[in-house]
């Protein structure tokens, strides 16, 4: 096989990735839950952003507990940001803002953001690699998967897939990823989906039909020709520079990397393009060190400056969404690994956690706090996490069930191969009923607490399937203490914590409308 026939079969078999003036481009095959998404996004035109905080972002700095005041002073007192700094939230007390997100506080207040508290998984792990898979697969602690979250419920529709993609029915990408890393959450059972931007420069480039300039050498004119095949051969190249040139982005964005790529994203978007899922990411949370500046105050430094970037981009997408007339069928969303531990380190910062917030976005979302602020006991060790309210997979199931319309029992069986609760993210209507009793959901504080052998848990059942755990300070899970039926009404559970280690636990409470978890104090 000839050279140049054996180039042009590679690039457009998608299966090699290929390293060009530091540039990387990839194709790849669609996944099949990303061609279900596709199929619904026809229908109503609605897409979703991903945003990757990656290495972990810190959530007591980012959505601050203003109600915990005291003990986090003692805690973290070398990185908590000054009480008087904090952005309040419209209607919200005792929660606020890291000063550095003045865009998001207006965001909310205008009605376009919802805060998820203290977002996590049972058992947490606190490896950046392991934790990030676990979230793009969707899967428990204990178990590896291939697939990610986003690559499966296409493949339990679309059997057929990838033969004969794309088409005069689907012409589009399913997922664009851009950045320099293919998010794994877009990879199916055997191949991955959407092609991949590895970053502004090559979108520019590939727009306009131009390539970088190489040697008037034999070796130069190889090096111009492979590139022109890479660009022309990548099976959806046609469709996206279609809808870039279709479009021209109407808000003014800060000059940073997430601002580019979202500036990207709006673009295609109001170009015509179908794709229902992109993800674009931002690096630097791993703030081990100097989190905070030591000479400006610490509402200033690394972290404060990477939240500003998070702030202001999502700021300017947001408008240009609405100034292009396409707001009200995008939303966004923000996630970590992640968060990182209550009490700080003597490096002025803090290290690998459990739970964090998560902010999603956009016109159609349920502009409120989801959940209460996390509980901190005055005896953290440097080992205590921020409870889980929310398991992430919770925030999968709304965006599938409640965003892109998917069947409920597909979403169990084959996306999330789990049964999980939606959560109130987005807008929708609920009945006369439903708010009574979410207004009655409650789970009080146990009695004694502190305990040292046995303690009593009161909670109300709205009627319904109920769960109550109990987890250690690292997040793991010790016992599920209930796991049945339960009329309506309040019930009580008396825990025997014999066989419990002296320390900090906290106790959740989910049902078919809610969730809730407080802490306990076992002496």
């Amino acid at each position: 096989m000839k050279r140049k026939e054996f180039l042009k079969k590679a690039a457009l078999a998608g299966v090699t990735p290929f390293i060009i003036d530091g540039l990387s481009f990839k194709s790849h095959a669609a996944t099949p839950m990303l061609k279900a998404i596709a199929k619904a996004s026809a229908q109503n035109g609605r897409v979703f952003v991903l945003i990757q905080l990656n290495g972990g972002n810190d959530g007591l700095n980012t959505v601050i507990p203003t109600d915990q005041y005291s003990n986090l002073s003692s805690l973290r007192s070398n990185v908590l940001i000054p009480e008087s700094k904090v952005l309040k939230l419209n209607g919200i007390n005792g929660t606020g803002l890291h000063p550095s997100l003045a865009g998001l506080q207006t965001l909310f207040n205008e009605g376009k953001l919802n805060i998820v508290q203290s977002v996590g998984y049972p058992n947490p792990n606190f490896s950046h690699f392991r934790s990030t898979d676990i979230w793009h697969t969707a899967s428990d602690s204990s178990q590896f998967l291939t697939s990610g979250w986003a690559g499966r419920y296409n493949q339990h529709l679309h059997p057929d897939f990838p033969e004969n993609y794309p088409n005069s029915e689907s012409p589009d990408p399913l997922a664009i990823s851009i950045g320099y890393t293919v998010s794994t959450m877009l990879m199916g059972q055997t191949t991955n989906t959407g092609m991949a931007i590895s970053d502004p420069k090559s979108f520019y480039e590939l727009v306009s039909g131009t390539v970088d300039p190489a040697p008037n050498t034999p070796m130069g004119h190889e090096l111009t020709y492979v590139r022109l095949i890479l660009q022309q051969t990548q099976s959806y190249n046609t469709t996206v520079k279609s809808a870039a040139l279709s479009a021209t982005n109407k808000a003014t964005y800060p000059n940073n990397n997430l601002a580019n790529q979202l500036k990207i994203v709006a673009n295609l978007i109001a170009g015509g393009l179908t794709t229902p899922i992109y993800t674009v990411s931002l690096g630097g949370f791993d703030t081990h060190a100097n989190q905070v500046s030591t000479t400006g105050g610490k509402e200033t430094g690394a972290h404060a400056n990477l939240l500003k970037i998070v702030s202001d981009s999502i700021s300017a997408f947001q408008k240009d969404c609405e100034l292009l007339g396409v707001a009200d069928r995008v939303a966004g969303m923000t996630y970590s690994e992640f968060g990182r531990r209550i009490k700080s380190n003597d490096s002025n910062g803090t290290d690998h956690g459990a739970a964090a917030p998560l902010i999603v976005f956009g016109t159609q979302v349920n502009p409120t706090v989801l959940g209460s602020n996390p509980q901190i006991p005055s005896n953290v060790t440097v080992n205590d996490n921020i409870p889980m309210q929310y398991d992430f997979r919770q925030v999968y199931a709304s965006v599938l069930q409640d965003w892109f319309q998917t069947n409920a029992s597909v979403v169990q069986k084959d996306i999330l191969l789990k049964s999980f609760n939606t959560i109130a993210i987005f807008k929708q209507q609920v009945s006369v009923k439903d708010k009574y009793k979410i207004s009655k959901l409650q789970l009080s504080q146990n009695y004694p607490n502190p305990f040292k052998s046995k303690t009593t848990i009161d909670f109300y059942s709205p009627g319904g399937d109920v769960e109550l755990k109990l987890y250690n300070h690292q997040g793991q899970l010790i016992l599920t203490l209930v796991d049945e039926y339960k009329e309506e009404g309040v019930h009580h559970f008396l825990l025997d914590g014999e066989g419990l280690a002296n320390g900090n636990y906290y106790y959740q409470l989910v049902t078919p409308i809610g969730q809730l978890s407080k802490t306990m104090i076992k002496l």
